[in-house]
């Protein structure tokens, strides 16, 4: 698949390309940020999420998880343990579709890394020029889908799946 921002599934529908990192401590916790700027309409205040964003231009998707890792939470200190297989997708809700990047996008087609943080908690920032998250913790895999707004949830139990292997989940 080509590196351009866009995917077209046979379905014809346009999916926007990104990347999402499941970053992994010491204890096999898994990092999770607190939206900023969620709304009602994607979970509220209750929004929590991995690392995930675009792939920019010519980037492949590696390059885009540690830029979005870097911009998201300050630091890149990580071992690179697992990439997911396929892309993995799901589809906005309606009321997303519409006002969400002009409304070009049904949803986002991903590929997901899983990474070991080798760092200490210190070296996390979330006040980075562009803040998306408010708050953050190390949470077990399993609360994955319970802390991510409903209609990613999918998403997340694929992820689970997907990296089960190196979790003992």
């Amino acid at each position: 698949m080509s590196a351009d921002k866009t995917h077209i599934n046979p379905d014809n529908i346009v999916y926007r390309k990104g990347v999402g990192l499941m970053i992994l401590n010491a204890d096999r916790q898994v990092w999770v940020g607190q939206r900023r700027h969620t709304g009602n309409v994607i979970g509220g205040a209750d929004a929590w999420q991995m690392p995930q964003g675009g792939i920019d231009g010519t980037e492949t998707p590696w390059q885009a998880a540690l830029r979005e890792m870097k911009e998201e939470i300050g630091t890149i200190n990580i071992r690179l343990i697992a990439e997911s297989k396929d892309w993995i997708s799901y589809d906005f809700p309606e009321e997303l579709h519409t006002t969400l990047w002009g409304g070009r996008f049904f949803g986002q087609t991903q590929k997901w890394f899983l990474v070991e943080f080798l760092g200490n908690d210190s070296e996390i920032n979330i006040d980075t020029r562009h803040p998306e998250f408010v708050d953050w913790r190390w949470v077990d895999a399993p609360q994955l889908p319970d802390l991510i707004v409903a209609f990613k949830q999918d998403l997340y139990h694929k992820i689970l799946e997907e990296f089960k292997d190196y979790l003992q989940v």
